[in-house]
């Protein structure tokens, strides 16, 4: 093996070390029984886990969450294939730009980000609403899934619709019919990847967020400055596995995607 391989491969563990360090220490001490977070944990105990399930506060916020999520990965799904599907057929240099725009989100510092939604929600009134929660983090996933989806459409053959449209059907129901179920996985991923967004999303609720519709990761980030509460600890634990659980189903239909197109070919 040369040398430039080995300091490659030592770079990347290197890397990847520095990622998972964090998780494997907050995840031991989610399952600590002492008062305050502390490494290695002097004992052993699931108390901050039915802290966190047992208190009405750490529950709403997660409701809050959980519904933020979930529906603006929906929208963000409905949106973004339809902006996906458009970009790929057109050929329209202005049109095409808008791929651009609806990247932003992934591109312009969140901090910034975050200010803008702030200044815009504080003139329209949806300041600590449900609504003002849900649009921003359509907003904020709208880049994942179009280009999730327009990985899935530029390997489709399109040839197919056309087939489809000339034996009688419209291209609404063509797209449903013969398109979107050979890129569903493309879609699924788009989906998943929006709602890890959402359901990990901090900056812009710190902003946004208040009251009755405080997110969790807010609540977390108010604990934290407060009183470091071991709660935190088992619920970034928890976090850390649906984000995970999230991402390999995201890469198992990126998989199914190029076996399905493979099998086409």
């Amino acid at each position: 093996m040369s040398l430039s391989r080995v300091l490659l491969y030592g770079f990347v563990i290197l890397i990847l070390a520095w990622l998972i360090i964090p998780i494997l220490i907050i995840l031991p001490m989610s399952f600590s029984g002492a008062r305050f977070l502390a490494f290695p944990p002097p004992s052993w105990s699931l108390r901050w886990y039915e802290a966190y399930l047992g208190s009405a506060a750490w529950m709403q916020a997660t409701r809050v969450s959980l519904v933020v999520a979930v529906v603006s990965a929906i929208l963000a799904t409905i949106l973004g294939t339809a902006a996906a599907y458009a970009l790929n057929l057109t050929q329209s240099r202005l049109v095409r730009s808008l791929q651009a725009l609806l990247l932003l989100p992934l591109i312009v510092p969140i901090v910034i980000t975050a200010v803008g939604v702030f200044l815009v929600y504080a003139q329209v009134g949806l300041l600590a609403s449900m609504t003002g929660l849900i649009l921003a983090n359509v907003m904020l996933g709208l880049p994942y899934v179009v280009t999730a989806v327009l990985v899935g459409l530029r390997k489709f053959d399109h040839t197919q619709e056309m087939v489809s449209r000339s034996l009688g059907m419209n291209r609404w129901r063509t797209f449903f019919a013969v398109t979107l179920p050979q890129i569903r996985p493309s879609v699924i991923s788009g989906m998943l990847f929006a709602f890890i967004s959402a359901i990990d999303e901090t900056v812009v609720s710190l902003f946004i967020s208040g009251g009755e519709n405080q997110t969790l990761t807010k609540r977390m980030f108010t604990a934290l400055r407060d009183e470091i509460d071991p709660t935190i600890a088992s619920i970034s634990s928890l976090l850390t596995a649906i984000s995970f659980i999230l991402l390999m189903l995201a890469a198992l239909a990126a998989r199914n995607t190029e076996r399905s197109q493979g099998r086409e070919a």
